[in-house]
């Protein structure tokens, strides 16, 4: 397929790909850029565990019932148990973090907010539609003099993770001011120990996010969590009204995050996997940046081509809009999935 013939087949408009910058798991708009690209589609683009949470069978109520008060609050508490946090009140179950990022910029704008660093836009993307004037800033001493700072901990996509007790000495700043700290813990699961600040959670003015589908692979189960001070978690709990969450997200989600076991046994794994996939990177001319055990970001002196060689060889990697020469990668879902990528990428360098 010459380059022409590639970018033809898209109707994406020329080399535009920001279809696959705001968030992974555009399969649809990969299968257009590469129509030819073979099957099934390897998709490395989203930095979902690729090894899921066996499924426990279910209820036939958890299917045809209201989930009730008594079985939301069922799964908080196996949450606050999983993320050491100090009361489960304090933690509201959701239909996914991205869904609590654009509730939090509806309720909380107009505001000036900042993020830390170069970190997932959709946070960006929420507080500015809610009409907050938002920024990106180099320290958290910058941060520190808005209403509202945003901190992605561990960082999507470089991996970047910020000690617990500097958390807090960024919240107290802020709180001097009266401002708030939202702290995205999606990836904070596979991180080293005392990375979190669900466990040291300040008393006022603070939010940390976790993430269920990313860690036990079940994306599709739509589940998060925020961990709130109780100024507010009622205002959260409010807003999201009587059944934030479904039958069959309560069943397995509590399932999970009671299994310590398959945690702990997922931990190393992933790490050596991680580092199986920064040894592929590295041989095909990137420098491998950082990341978490769920992700690798890499930089190529050929970004754009080696995105394109994967796309015909159906494999979507995450692209950066302004950054052409960083891609991130997740991990490989077996033994066929792994040879694939290694071929595509040994015939790149070759």
């Amino acid at each position: 397929m010459d380059q022409a013939k590639f970018m033809t087949d898209a109707a994406l408009g020329g080399t535009d790909l920001d279809c696959f910058t705001y968030h992974g798991g555009n399969l649809g708009a990969a299968r257009r850029l590469a129509p030819h690209a073979p099957e099934p589609w390897i998709d490395l683009s989203t930095g979902i565990n690729p090894h899921a949470y066996p499924i426990p069978e279910l209820s036939r109520e958890a299917w045809t019932r209201l989930p009730d008060g008594e079985s939301v609050a069922m799964l908080e508490a196996a949450a606050a148990r999983r993320y050491d946090a100090a009361d489960a009140q304090s933690v509201i179950a959701a239909p996914g973090t991205q869904l609590l990022i654009q509730l939090m910029a509806r309720l909380f704008s107009p505001a000036r907010v900042g993020i830390l660093g170069d970190a997932y836009s959709g946070h960006e993307r929420a507080w500015r539609a809610a009409g907050a004037r938002f920024e990106s800033v180099a320290t958290l001493r910058k941060l520190a003099g808005l209403d509202i700072g945003v901190i992605v901990n561990p960082n999507n996509p470089d991996g970047r993770l910020v000690g617990r007790a500097e958390l807090i000495a960024s919240h107290g700043a802020l709180a001097a001011r009266g401002g708030m700290l939202i702290v995205d813990e999606a990836f904070v699961d596979l991180a080293e120990s005392g990375a979190s600040l669900a466990p040291a959670l300040p008393a006022s003015g603070a939010i940390a996010l976790r993430s269920f589908g990313k860690t036990y692979g079940l994306a599709g189960l739509r589940l998060g969590f925020a961990i709130a001070s109780p100024d507010l978690s009622g205002v959260l709990r409010s807003a999201l009204g009587q059944w934030p969450v479904s039958g069959p997200a309560i069943a397995i989600g509590a399932a999970a995050l009671g299994d310590s076991a398959w945690l702990d046994r997922m931990r190393p794994m992933l790490a050596g996997e991680a580092r199986r996939l920064d040894g592929l990177l590295a041989a095909a001319g990137g420098h491998v940046l950082g990341g978490t055990s769920l992700f690798r970001l890499v930089e190529h002196p050929a970004g754009p081509g080696l995105f394109e060689r994967l796309l015909r060889r159906g494999i979507l990697a995450r692209p950066f809009a302004g950054r052409p020469s960083l891609l991130r990668f997740g991990l490989p879902g077996g033994p066929e999935q792994w040879d694939r990528l290694e071929r595509a990428l040994a015939d790149f360098r070759g």
